[in-house]
C-alpha cells in the first residue's frame, strides 16, 4: 500500500516514514504542509494518506477535504489536540481515522487498517447504491415502455412485456435499451 505522509514537524514525519516502512508500507510521498499534501495526492495517487491536523498554509482537515473531492482514499488524521470540534470537522470532511499524538506503532497500524476497512465498506455500499439506482431506473423505463405499448398497441401487460423481451432477445440488446427505444419512439408519436 502506497501512503502519503503530511506532517510539518520533520522529526515526526521521519519517524512516521520509518514506522510505516518497517510495517511493510511504501511511503510514496512526504508533505510539509496542506497545499503540498493536496498536490502530492494528485501527482502520486497514494492508496491512503496520514495527515497532521495543524500544518502551515492549509490545515490537514481542509487538505483532506480537497484530496477527497478529487479522489476517494482513506485518510488518517494526526493531532496533538483531541478537541471535539476538530474531530467533528475531520469526520465531516470524510476522514476515516483520528489519532492523538504522541502515538505508538501499536496505535497507528490498527488505525490504518481500520481506515482502509471502513473505506472499502463505504466504497462497496456506494457501488451497491448506484447499482440499485440503475436497476430502479431501468425498471421505471421498462414499466413506461409496457404502458405505452399497452396504450398504443392495445396489448395486455403480459403481451407488452413479452414483446419487449422478444425484441431484446432478437436484437441481443438489454431490455432497458429496448424499453428506452420504445419510450422514445412512442412518446414522440403522441
Amino acid at each position: 500500500m502506497r501512503i502519503l505522509v503530511a506532517e510539518d514537524e520533520t522529526i515526526i514525519r521521519l519517524d512516521l516514514r520509518e514506522l510505516l516502512e518497517r510495517a511493510g508500507f511504501d511511503v510514496c510521498a512526504e508533505a510539509r504542509d496542506g497545499f503540498e499534501a493536496v498536490e502530492l495526492a494528485r501527482s502520486e495517487q497514494p492508496d491512503l494518506a496520514v495527515l497532521d491536523v495543524k500544518m502551515p498554509r492549509l490545515d490537514g482537515i481542509e487538505a483532506a477535504r480537497r484530496i477527497l473531492d478529487e479522489r476517494a482514499i482513506p485518510i488518517v488524521m494526526l493531532t496533538a489536540y483531541g478537541q471535539d470540534e476538530l474531530v467533528a470537522r475531520a469526520v465531516e470532511a470524510g476522514v476515516f481515522g483520528y489519532l492523538v499524538k504522541p502515538f505508538r506503532e501499536s496505535d497507528l497500524l490498527p488505525a490504518i487498517r481500520t481506515a482502509r476497512a471502513r473505506h472499502e465498506e463505504l466504497t462497496a455500499l456506494r457501488e451497491e447504491a448506484e447499482s440499485l439506482a440503475e436497476a430502479l431506473a431501468a425498471r421505471k423505463t421498462i414499466e413506461r415502455a409496457k404502458g405505452l405499448l399497452m396504450e398504443k398497441e392495445g396489448l395486455t401487460e403480459t403481451e407488452a412485456f413479452a414483446r419487449l423481451r422478444k425484441a431484446s432477445q432478437v436484437s441481443g440488446r438489454p431490455l432497458k435499451v429496448i424499453a428506452e427505444a420504445v419510450v422514445a419512439t412512442l412518446s414522440d408519436s403522441s
